[in-house]
């Protein structure tokens, strides 16, 4: 199983950024998948979770109202769009495959993580 991620880098706060996560070596519509993220000197963090048909997504505090997961099938892509960006929002975000539902389970797969830095 690959992950890839893509999209981030370096924007000012109140921007926005896309991450996009393309899956391999997996029957991608079998999996609810997922973003977390880990800032420096910080525990990683789970951010937002989306089912495997994509029908229900689920949402961080911190980040509800500001960030949409989705997921494209054709693509097999999962979507992090994160809109109104805060400099505590700063980490590298990684891309994760639940093994199950995405709100009960264990990740099970690893992206290799994407930097975004928000500036003040």
């Amino acid at each position: 199983v690959q992950l890839v991620e893509s999209g981030g880098g370096s924007v000012q706060a109140g921007g926005s950024l896309r991450l996009s996560c393309t899956a391999s070596g997996l029957t991608f519509d079998d999996y609810a998948m997922g973003w977390f993220r880990q800032a420096p000197g910080k525990e990683r963090e789970w951010i937002a979770c989306v089912s495997q048909g994509g029908g229900f997504t689920d949402y961080e505090d911190f980040v509800k109202g500001r960030f949409t997961i989705s997921k494209d099938k054709a693509k097999k892509t999962v979507t992090l769009q994160m809109n109104s960006l805060k400099a505590e929002d700063t980490a590298m975000y990684y891309c994760a495959v639940y093994g199950g539902s995405c709100l009960v389970s264990k990740v099970i797969y690893w992206g290799q993580g994407t930097q975004v830095t928000v500036s003040a």
